[in-house]
Order: structure tokens, then sequence, then C-alpha cells
């Protein structure tokens, strides 16, 4: 397809505070094999109290298609919403900070967005760790297992392509928001899935495509992932104040944490029932060794193993005490 007949395409880029990744971002976005004078690149920034502004600012310096652009709301939906008022393009891509993309991402995904006749149209999100730390490597494994994400195919992957209910970040075609609406400010998370719930009830077509790979990097201490999956878990519960239902797998760690201590709290009047909680503490153990075991190879060996059973009991744990966290603040 020569130049001239390429669609315009605005790359939207919500950060705050990302110093640490909003330059490999930048380079991952600049040597794409998508024409330049067919892009234009939008950091929209969540006021950034580290020197995000001045790195993203070198880079406009030198690349007039990249611009910075301040979101006062601070939080991603309200960035979604800003890039898109004041971009141009025909296709709209939402792009992670805390990603790097591979050079033909862009040429692909608006490929597959023509070809399927989609309105939404995304790629797996690889886990990559953020840190050559036993730690950092034992996380990421955590969003490769079904184990940990459920059947989130765009994080466990697919071998065809297929059509699914959300994916990560994506390429709409700009008429979309028009037909639906604006991303949910409401939402400081999950706009993305209740953006594309929106979006399937209206019809549309949202398709997953193998070939399309994000590398991403997770919290890389425990104490971070702890924090991030209390917060993801919270604000899986609370969209339903806004008459919001998420899918099935996010509320899967709020039963757990209550299986674990429903009983535990009943058996402070009769003394039987903290062997339930004990059934369901060794129930979840023995499925956290085994799925921890599957994912061993030769570059993440035994050594791994502990780390990766910490870090899938976080994870769960912490998004189930969050749910917990949110069913109280809706009740409240």
């Amino acid at each position: 397809m020569a130049n001239g007949t390429k669609s315009a395409v605005s790359v939207i880029i919500p950060c705050r505070n990302e110093e640490k990744f909003i330059a490999g971002c930048l380079d991952s976005i600049l040597a794409q094999t998508y024409p330049k004078e067919k892009m234009e690149v939008l950091v929209v920034d969540g006021e950034s109290t580290d020197k995000t502004p001045e790195i993203v600012g070198s880079y406009s310096k030198k690349f007039p298609f990249i611009r910075f652009i301040k979101n006062p709301g601070k939080i991603t939906p309200t960035a979604m919403n800003i890039g898109i008022r004041e971009s141009h393009g025909a296709i709209i891509v939402r792009i992670d900070a805390h990603s790097v993309y591979p050079a033909d991402y862009i040429e692909k995904g608006i490929r597959y967005l023509e070809k399927y006749k989609a309105d939404n149209v995304g790629g797996i999100r690889r886990a990559t760790p953020a840190k050559d730390t036993r730690t950092a490597k034992a996380i990421a494994l955590t969003f490769s297992s079904f184990f940990g994400v459920g059947n989130a195919h765009y994080q466990t992957g697919t071998r065809e392509p297929r059509e699914v209910d959300t994916v990560f970040c994506g390429f709409y075609r700009r008429e979309i928001f028009e037909k639906i609406g604006p991303y949910n400010e409401k939402l400081i998370r999950s706009q993305d899935m209740e953006l594309n719930i929106r979006l399937k009830k209206a019809g549309g077509r949202i398709i997953l495509v193998p070939d399309v790979m994000v590398r991403y990097f997770p919290k890389s201490t425990f104490g971070a992932f702890f924090k991030h999956n209390l917060r993801d878990g919270i604000w899986a519960i609370v969209p339903f104040k806004y008459g919001v239902r998420l899918k099935l797998r996010h509320f899967i760690p709020l039963f757990f944490v209550l299986g674990v201590f429903g009983p535990l709290i009943l058996s402070i009047w009769y003394y039987p029932f903290i062997f339930l909680t004990a059934g369901v503490i060794i129930a979840y153990l023995s499925a956290a060794f085994y799925f921890s075991a599957r994912l061993l190879n030769k570059d993440n060996g035994l050594l791994v193993f502990p780390f990766v059973v910490t870090a899938f009991t976080i994870r769960h744990f912490a998004y189930g005490l969050g749910s917990l966290i949110g069913l109280f603040k809706l009740l409240s």
C-alpha cells in the first residue's frame, strides 16, 4: 500500500511519572515501519513529578510529530479523552508507556483492523521482567499462566486470530468514539474493559491477533506488586456503582479471600469451620505449586519456583482483598 493511501494514525500515550520507561517506549514508536508523515504521537502527561516531561520534551524538539500535552485530571481515561480530542488520525492507537513495541506493531495492527473489518484490534501482551532478579522474573511469569490471569487471552496467548471481550491497548477507528462515547472518566482503572464492553454491546468486533506482540514491564518487587493488585481488585468492584460489571475472572480472587476468612470468622462460634479454611488454603497452595512447576524451564529453574508460588499468592490475595475493600466501598 502506497503511503498516500495509508490511514493517518494518532498514537496516544497516557503517562504519569514514567521516567524509567517513557524513553524506551518512544524509541520503539520511532522505530516503527509505518510512515512517520502519517503518524502523530501525543504523550498526555498527568502532571508528572519526575523527569518524564523533560524526557518527552527532548523528543518533541527533535521530532515535531511528537507532542507533549498536559492532563490536569491525572488519570488514564481523562488522558485518553484529551488525546482523542487533540488528535487528527482516522485510527486511534492506545499505547502503554510501560511497554515497548516491535517495529511492525502499528503496520500490523492497522492491517488486521482492515482485514477483519474490526472495530478494535490488539495483540499479545508479553510480560517481561523489569529487572534481572528472581522476584521480577516470577512476577512476569504469573501473567503468562491461566492460573494467574484466567481466560485473558491477550496475556496467555492464542494460536489463531479470535474475537475476544477486550485487548491490551488496541487500535480503534475514530468513529467508534463518536458512536459509543468517550472513555468513562469515573473509572480510575478498568476503563479499557468498560469501553470494550460498550463496544461489544453496540455490535462492535474486537479481534486478538497472535503475531502482534507487546513487551510489558510489570512491577518488579513484591511490595509494589501487592499494591498494584490491591488497587486492581478495588476497581474490579467499584465499577458496579456506575452500572458496569466486569467478567467472571475478575471476581475469582474475591471468592478465594472469602473462602479463607469467612470460615475463619465463623470458627469463633463453631470451631470446625477452621477445617474449611484449612481446606481452602491447602487446595489453593496445591494449585499454586502445580501451576508454578509448569512454568519452570531452563531459564526459570528450581531457584525461581518459590518466588513464583509467592507471586501467585500475592496476586490473588491482594486482588481479592482489594475486591473486598471495593465491596465495602460499594455498600457504604
